[in-house]
């Protein structure tokens, strides 16, 4: 059989991509084709171009065909996807509050092609990728870094039958109970733990990623992360008798903690955005905020994966509250939980179904209780959500930093500190200069640009707080 001269410009034109496959179309057009079947062999070419898809079965193009197939593939999920020219539309609560670097993130995430409505609280600051303080609604996608690091983080407040003076009588032996039944960073509780029902979830199992966590989560369950995480005894001051948690008006002893899902957490969403970058890539200014769709196996993966990771968070509160509980010998009169750094399953104010993503911020819809933090010597208020479509149902999670670590520790001496909390009346365990309260923001200026968002029930004064190396 006569071998047929091949041209390249011929290849160009019947359209073989440059490269590897040049060198096959040429092999196979010497194998398969006579010098008068050039012709044919260049329609041929053309066709299998054209609809690869079509000759991945067949005996001559097969192997061409595949490759080409693969290639296309590869190709479409390595292009970058461009931002929307018009951006979904968001409010801002607080503006004047809130920092640019904040505001920018904000406006990247709402020219994402999936964003469907956003809205930023009073107590934002600059993130990765979706600002702290930030909601976005997008449509049956998932964004990883626009739950956040801290899967499911959350407050849990215990209001006591123990009156206020108990601090006067016992604080002495308060501190020693915080000390000894609480945890924080690598400093873990020793007894078992195996009968706990969250370690038995199927997705333990089920999800390879998650399984090679199920030891850390079986040593880190009921301590606390370290950072602004906390466990406080306080003062909660009841100031609406039609409250929804039965109490009168009046003050209470109470356990404030704020924590989160811990290495758990942490580790799923590390694996799971390195997953959504790899098959969502976006512009360099928006690629934090690569996301999952939930059609996919990785999207539903991970939904699961940060549904476990958030009744994780709960269950470390639980049972911390639980070890308070049993040393003072009182069960609470009621429990307030919320949580942010979440994504849930939600209505849009126009019927749409969306993933409404809360990263520091937290659920504020109608009737929906909370509990936002200040700092170590501000008061916190117990709130109930008005369900403000334009926040989409959102409250901001706390005051807010105004200041980053670094700045807060060349900021603040000790004994600035040691002064503060002498004046507030607080005993610190622990903590460190990078959490001093200068560097949060004015958290009665934050509830004050959010009147329209929540109603206040109480506030929650800390008095004895315990944060890690304490």
């Amino acid at each position: 059989m006569a071998k047929l001269k091949i041209k390249g410009n011929d290849l160009k034109t019947a359209g073989v991509p440059s490269g590897p496959l040049a060198g096959l179309a040429v092999a196979i057009a010497k194998k398969h084709y006579r010098t008068g079947d050039y012709n044919r062999f260049l329609q041929e070419l053309a066709l299998v171009n054209k609809k690869p898809e079509d000759f991945t079965d067949n005996l001559v193009w097969g192997t061409y065909a595949q490759k080409l197939v693969s290639d296309i593939a590869i190709e479409e999920e390595n292009q970058e996807i461009p931002l929307e020219e018009n951006p979904a539309p968001y409010k801002v609560w607080g503006g004047s509050n809130i920092e640019s670097g904040a505001l920018n993130q904000m406006d990247i995430a709402v020219h994402l092609p999936v964003t469907h409505s956003g809205a930023l609280m009073a107590d934002a600051h600059q993130g990765y990728g979706l600002p702290i303080g930030g909601v976005l609604g997008v449509k049956n996608a998932v964004i990883p870094y626009g739950v956040g690091m801290d899967i499911g983080c959350r407050m849990c407040l215990s209001v006591y039958p123990i009156a206020e003076s108990f601090f006067k009588s016992d604080s002495s032996r308060l501190k020693v109970i915080l000390k000894e039944n609480s945890r924080f960073g690598k400093d873990i509780f020793d007894d078992p733990k195996g009968d706990h029902e969250i370690l038995s979830r199927k997705e333990f199992k089920e999800i390879s990623v998650v399984r090679k966590l199920k030891d850390k989560a079986y040593k880190q369950l009921g301590s606390s992360g370290s950072g602004n995480h906390f466990v406080e005894f306080g003062v909660t001051e009841i100031l609406d008798p039609n409250n929804e948690m039965g109490l009168a008006v009046g003050n209470y002893f109470s356990l404030l903690t704020h924590s989160g899902s811990r290495g758990l957490g942490a580790n799923i969403a590390q694996y799971y955005t390195k997953v959504a970058m790899s098959k969502t890539r976006l512009p360099k200014m928006a690629k934090n905020l690569a996301w999952l769709s939930l059609d996919s196996e990785a999207g539903m993966e991970y939904w699961l994966a940060m549904n476990l990771a958030g009744d994780y968070a709960s269950a470390c509160h639980h049972d911390i509250h639980r070890r308070m509980s049993h040393v003072l010998g009182e069960q609470p009169l009621a429990v307030v939980e919320n949580h942010h750094n979440f994504a849930w399953k939600e209505k849009g104010a126009d019927g749409s179904d969306l993933i409404v993503h809360r990263k520091g911020a937290t659920p504020a819809g109608k009737g929906v209780l909370g509990i936002i933090p200040g700092s170590m010597t501000e008061p916190g208020f117990i709130v109930r959500g008005k369900g403000d479509p334009a926040s989409l149902n959102s409250a901001s999670h706390g005051a807010g930093r105004k200041m980053s670590r670094t700045k807060a520790k060349a900021s603040f001496t000790k004994k600035e500190l040691r002064q503060l909390l002498g004046k507030k009346g607080v005993t610190l365990i622990g903590g460190g200069m990078d959490e001093a309260p200068g560097a949060y923001k004015d958290i009665h200026k934050v509830m004050g640009f959010q009147k329209d968002l929540v109603d206040v029930l109480g506030t929650f004064q800390p008095k004895i707080v315990r944060m890690d190396k304490g």
